[in-house]
C-alpha cells in the first residue's frame, strides 16, 4: 500500500476492516490501485482469502529456489 495507515504493506495483507472502511468512505481510489484494492476486498469479503495465501506461498517458493 503506497499511503495511509498501512503504507508499505502488501495489498493482499491489508486487513478486511480497513478495506471495509475505505469502501464505506466513498470507495477506492481511481486507477490500478483502486482496482487492486477492490479485487482484494471482494476476495476477502466473499470468503476466498485462502487463494491469496496459496499465491503468496507459491511466489515465495519460486523466489527461493
Amino acid at each position: 500500500m503506497p499511503f495511509g495507515k498501512h503504507k508499505g504493506v502488501l495489498i493482499c495483507d491489508i486487513p478486511v476492516y480497513y478495506l471495509e472502511w475505505m469502501h464505506g468512505k466513498g470507495g477506492f481510489p481511481p486507477g490500478k490501485l483502486g482496482m487492486l484494492l477492490a479485487t482484494v476486498f471482494e476476495i476477502k469479503t466473499n470468503g476466498v482469502g485462502k487463494i491469496l495465501d496459496e499465491i503468496k506461498k507459491r511466489v515465495y517458493q519460486a523466489r527461493n529456489t
